[in-house]
C-alpha cells in the first residue's frame, strides 16, 4: 500500500462519493460530490467505477505528497494550475506520483470544486453505504470532516497503464434552468421578478446551502409554510426575500416556500459558478427537465470510451530554461554577433 498525504489543503475538500440514499426519510443527509460529471470523468481517467469516492478540491491552494510508493491520479473540475516538481500538466488527464513527489494545485481561475481520483479509489469505511463527507452530521470516511494538513489516506500503488485524457463536451453556457414550483404559487409576480433578474452567489455560501444576491422576492402569505421535503437544488426563499439554493448537505426538510428547483443536470454547473459572477435563470416544463437528464445520463455512461492515451509531453522546465535550443545567441547590440563576416576581397 502507498500513500497520499494532505500536505497543505484548501477549505472546502473533502472525500466525496454519489451520496448515501435511501433514508432521507430519517433525515440522513445525502451530501455527495457537487459536480457528478466532473468527479465521473476523474474516476474514468483511471479505470475507477465511475461514482467511486474522489477527494472534492476548495477552490484554493492544496498540496498532496506521495508516499511508500508511487500512486496515480487524476484531475478534473474546476480550471486551476497544476504541477508536479514544476512540470504542469493540463486538468482532464491523469499523472503518476513517484515516491517523495509532491503534486502541487493552484487557486482556482474558473469553477469552484476539482476533483482529485485516486487509482483505486479512495479507501476508508463506508457510513451507510457512503463514504461522502457532511461535517455537520460527522459522516464520511477516512475522515468525517474537511480534509486537514497531515491527514494521510491510504491508497493502492500505481499500475504501469498509459497516462490518460478524457474529451469532454463543451461546458453548457446560458441560463440555470429551473422547474417551478412546488410552492411557486406563494409569490405571485416576484416569479417573473426572479426569472428576469440577474443574480450572484453570496461568498458565505457552502455546501448545505447557496445564498444568492439580487432583488427582493417578496412572498404573497408569509415565508412560513408546513415543513416538507426538499431535493438538490431547491430554491427556498426565507423571510429576507433572497433565495437560497440547496445543496448536497442540505437538511432532507424545509419550512421556507420553494419557489423553484435547478434541473438535475444544471446542478453542477450550477455549484462551480464563482461568488460574484453574474447568471440568470430560465424556466423549462417537466417533461423537457426528464429528457435533459436523460442526456446526462447518457453522457455519464460514455466517459470511460471518452478516454484516451495521453500524447501530451511531460516538459522538464528547469532543464528547458538552461539549454540553449535556439542554436547561438545574438546581441542585438554587438555588430559582430549577427552580421557574418565578409570576404577580404569583398571588404575592398
Amino acid at each position: 500500500m502507498s500513500k497520499l498525504i494532505v500536505t497543505s489543503v484548501s477549505p472546502g475538500t473533502s472525500v466525496q462519493d454519489v451520496g448515501r440514499f435511501g433514508a432521507q426519510r430519517y433525515g440522513l443527509v445525502p451530501s455527495g460530490a457537487v459536480d457528478r460529471l466532473a468527479m465521473a470523468a476523474a474516476n474514468a481517467l483511471l479505470g475507477n467505477t465511475l461514482f467511486a469516492a474522489t477527494i472534492e478540491l476548495g477552490p484554493l491552494n492544496s498540496v498532496f505528497t506521495a508516499k511508500g510508493g508511487a500512486v496515480r491520479v487524476a484531475l478534473t473540475g474546476a480550471t486551476r494550475p497544476a504541477d508536479i516538481a514544476g512540470t504542469p500538466f493540463n486538468v482532464n488527464t491523469s499523472v503518476t506520483l513517484a515516491d517523495g513527489e509532491s503534486l502541487n494545485l493552484g487557486v482556482a481561475r474558473a469553477g469552484t470544486f476539482g476533483y482529485l481520483a485516486i487509482e483505486g479509489g479512495v479507501r476508508g469505511e463506508p457510513m451507510f453505504g457512503s463514504l461522502a463527507v457532511n461535517a455537520r452530521a460527522g459522516l464520511g470516511s477516512p475522515y468525517p470532516r474537511p480534509l486537514q494538513a497531515g491527514d494521510e489516506l491510504l491508497v493502492a500503488a500505481a499500475s504501469s497503464a498509459n497516462e490518460k485524457r478524457i474529451d469532454l463536451p463543451a461546458p453548457v453556457e446560458g441560463p440555470i434552468r429551473v422547474v417551478l414550483g412546488p410552492q411557486d404559487d406563494e409569490f405571485g409576480d416576484a416569479k417573473e421578478l426572479f426569472l428576469s433578474s440577474e443574480w450572484k452567489i453570496s461568498a458565505t455560501s457552502d455546501r448545505m446551502g447557496y445564498r444568492l444576491e439580487g432583488p427582493v422576492i417578496k412572498h404573497l402569505h408569509g415565508h412560513n409554510i408546513v415543513s416538507d421535503g426538499t431535493v438538490n437544488g431547491s430554491i427556498q426563499v426565507p423571510g429576507n426575500g433572497q433565495p437560497i439554493v440547496l445543496m448536497p448537505d442540505r437538511g432532507t426538510s424545509g419550512g421556507y416556500p420553494k419557489i423553484a428547483t435547478v434541473i438535475s443536470t444544471d446542478i453542477g454547473r450550477f455549484g462551480q459558478t464563482q461568488p460574484g459572477r453574474a447568471f440568470r435563470f430560465k424556466a423549462i416544463t417537466m417533461a423537457e427537465a426528464q429528457a435533459e437528464y436523460r442526456a446526462f445520463a447518457e453522457l455519464l455512461q460514455s466517459l470511460p470510451g471518452r478516454v484516451h492515451d495521453s500524447n501530451i509531453l511531460m516538459l522538464d522546465i528547469k532543464a528547458l530554461l538552461s539549454a540553449n535550443v535556439a542554436g547561438t545567441a545574438v546581441s542585438a547590440i554587438d555588430v559582430e554577433t549577427w552580421q557574418a563576416p565578409q570576404p577580404a576581397d569583398a571588404q575592398d
